[in-house]
Order: C-alpha cells, then sequence, then structure tokens
C-alpha cells in the first residue's frame, strides 16, 4: 500500500500543519457523502479514457475479491459490493457507447447516484495534494557514494491490536517492541538513522545516495531505484515505526528557513541542499520512518491493486467507500520549456479511490497519484488546491 503512510502524499505530509484544522469534523461514513438531488455538475475528463479503463478494470480485481454481500457505505446509503462491481461495469458500458459529452451525461444522470464530499466543516471544499513515484539511483551494495539504507520491515517491530484487548479500542493499533518483559515504543528516526541499530542484521534492501532521498522515498510510501547496471527495482510500504508524522516543513518554516507562501517539495531539497548542516536536525524532527519491501509491479493501493497514474485518488479509507468511482473538479499546473511551473488551470476528471494515507484525514482531503515522470513530481510537490469531490453508483434499478 501507498502509505505517506500509514501512504501519502508529498505537499500535505511535507507541511503538515501549514493548513489549520477544523473545529468540527465529519466522524461517520453516513455523514461523509450527501446525495445530491438537483444540481449536478456537467461531467467532462481531461484525460483519456484508456487509462481510466484501465483503473476500471484494477477496481474491479478488488471488488471480485469480496463477497457479494460485503457492504459500502456512500453516505446515508449502503450497497453489496456485487452492485459496485455492476456500478463500475454500468459506467464502462456508458463510456463506450455514449456518442457525445450530451449524451454521456444524460445516461449518467438517469442511471446513477450522485454523492457530494462533504469537505472541510461548511464548505464542502476538498483540499487535494499530490503524490508519485520516485526514482532514485542508488546500489545493491554501499560503498562511499551510497551509503543511506532502505530497510526491510525488522522482526522486532511488532503490530499490537488494541481491539483484541478492549472492544473500545476495536480497529486502533500501535507499533511496539520488547524490552526484557516491557512492550516498549519502536526506536525513531533519530535512534534508526543515527543510532545504526538496525545495522548488520541483513535487512538492507539497497542504499541511495541522499538521507533526504530517503525520507522522500518513505513520505511518497514507495518508488523506484535504478541500479548502476541500469536495472530498475521497486519498492513500497511495508510497515511504519508507529511514530507520528511530525511535519519537516512546519519545522523548516518555524525556524524561518523557508516561508509559507513558498514552500514545495522543490523549495524544501534546494534549502537543504545549499544548507546541509540542517539536514539531520529537520529530517530527525520527523520520529516516523518506513520500511520497505520489494514489489513485482508498480506502487499499489489500499486495496491491493496497481496506482493508475492521474486515475488513482487517495482519501480517509474510514470514512469513504474503497473502490468508489469519483468525479473531481480542482486545478493543475501548467509547466513551461523551462520545466517550471507557468501557471494553474482548472481540470476536472473520473477517479478511483484506491489508497489512503496517514494524514488523509477527514471529508476535507484528498490526494492524487500523478505518477513517475517529471510532471508528476512537479504536481505532487506544489498541488494544494481546493476543490469538489463526487462519488458515484447506479441506482439499483437502473
Amino acid at each position: 500500500m501507498i502509505h505517506r503512510y500509514l501512504s501519502a502524499i508529498i505537499i500535505f505530509l511535507i507541511i503538515g500543519g501549514c493548513y489549520p484544522l477544523v473545529k468540527k469534523e465529519v466522524k461517520k461514513p453516513a455523514n461523509a457523502l450527501t446525495k445530491v438531488k438537483y444540481v449536478w455538475p456537467t461531467f467532462h475528463d481531461d484525460m483519456d479514457m484508456d487509462s481510466l479503463s484501465l483503473a476500471i478494470e484494477s477496481d474491479l480485481k478488488y471488488l471480485n475479491r469480496l463477497k457479494d454481500d460485503t457492504l459500502f457505505t456512500y453516505g446515508p446509503d449502503e450497497f453489496p459490493a456485487e452492485h459496485v462491481r455492476k456500478s463500475l461495469k454500468t459506467f464502462l458500458s456508458i463510456l463506450k457507447q455514449s456518442s457525445d459529452s450530451q449524451q454521456f451525461n444524460k445516461d449518467l444522470r438517469e442511471k446513477f447516484y450522485l454523492y457530494k464530499a462533504a469537505g472541510f466543516w461548511g464548505s464542502k471544499k476538498v483540499l487535494f495534494t499530490g503524490y508519485f513515484e520516485p526514482i532514485f539511483d542508488g546500489s545493491l551494495e554501499s560503498d562511499s557514494m551510497y551509503k543511506y539504507p532502505i530497510y526491510r520491515r525488522p522482526d522486532n517491530l511488532l503490530t499490537i491490536h488494541l481491539g483484541l484487548f478492549r472492544s473500545k479500542f476495536s480497529g486502533q493499533r500501535i507499533m511496539a517492541r520488547i524490552q526484557g518483559n516491557s512492550l516498549v515504543p519502536y526506536y525513531t528516526r533519530k535512534n534508526i538513522t543515527e543510532g545504526k541499530i538496525l545495522e548488520e542484521k541483513n535487512l538492507e534492501i539497497a542504499w541511495l545516495k541522499d538521507s533526504l532521498d530517503v525520507s522522500i522515498l518513505q513520505i511518497q510510501g514507495s518508488g523506484m531505484i535504478k541500479l548502476p547496471s541500469g536495472e530498475i527495482i521497486r519498492v513500497g510500504y511495508s510497515a511504519s515505526n508507529g511514530h507520528p508524522y511530525k511535519s519537516i516543513g512546519r519545522y523548516m518554516i518555524d525556524n524561518g528557513y523557508i516561508t509559507a507562501d513558498n514552500l514545495s517539495l522543490q523549495t524544501i531539497r534546494s534549502y537543504i541542499k545549499q544548507n546541509p548542516d540542517i539536514k539531520n536536525e529537520t529530517l530527525n524532527y520527523n520520529p516516523s520512518y518506513v520500511f520497505f519491501r520489494l514489489l513485482d509491479s508498480g506502487p499499489l493501493g489500499n486495496i491491493g491493486v496497481p496506482l493508475t497514474p492521474g486515475r488513482s485518488l487517495a482519501v480517509d479509507d474510514r470514512l469513504f467507500p474503497k473502490g468508489a468511482l469519483v468525479y473531481i473538479r480542482c486545478q493543475k499546473p501548467v509547466i513551461g520549456k523551462d520545466g517550471n511551473i507557468t501557471g494553474w488551470v482548472p481540470f476536472s476528471r473520473f477517479l478511483l479511490n484506491q489508497d489512503t494515507g496517514g494524514v488523509i484525514k477527514g471529508t476535507g482531503r484528498a490526494d492524487i497519484f500523478w505518477g513517475s515522470d517529471p510532471y508528476a513530481e512537479l504536481a505532487a510537490g506544489n498541488l494544494k488546491h481546493k476543490g469538489e469531490m463526487y462519488f458515484l453508483i447506479k441506482k439499483p434499478d437502473k
């Protein structure tokens, strides 16, 4: 699962506390979505239809693993997995058979229910951020160039499901280790990176050139590593040490290193490169640490299927139905010939809810998976725009 993590997400994971917390938040799935009865958006999709079909086919693989009567909550309504499967197949059929945009919109209104995300309390707006699959130079052997390891999950990292001990803690868990006869929190990032307590335990998957690259990989939750031979290996999230994420972007702002208006992955990387003396203190401010595993294919979301660039979305899976068809309206960057962002333009498209993230909490947050190319990195590193988010499901009798 891409965990940002638990999988997401670059700019909000980095900036964390740069956005004020809402005073109230939706805590029940029944209140996360409101059925739209009258004013529907005009559906327009800015991407190719092949990528949408691919994302839907991946979704169906997830749904086909479930029992037919597995229930999904769409705001005030519930639908079994069998119906969600039929819904996606119906949408694909409409997509392929509609002669034009007008017919497509007419068919959707006739055959589908539409639900709008509650968004931030009182606004019905959703803050969209992005994440991507980074590519880093690395090696399977350490040397003077490749010095910073990424680790497999250690055997002494325990997952404790608290609901086994007290029913009121059902669904909650902690990560821990055994010390003597006691259960204690697992090691922090600083313990691991500076104390080197995991060295010589045969846990290294690969080594990277820069400790900041390791941190970015951990924030994204998955990535590609290009070896000196040219071979590419993929790694994905396996587990975290259980310590809460603390925003390194917030830390840099509070210490006057960068300003909130100028915050992005690119500015953080640039400042640390120019001021390497602050790197360790900045990275170790965040006690969270992520462990990886090798992947056979592209990054997987929380429903266990490969993510599709531009089509996969991460939202709070406690509130929104997994594998759902989603429609969003937001902003996307325009890239100039020099490779920099020259502006932002409105866009809308269909996506699938295929992932979640440790800081993607509440009905006012969503994270778009952009892919792994240079545009993906810029979009993921700079997107922090508000927009609208809708969920669609076929009417039972259509």
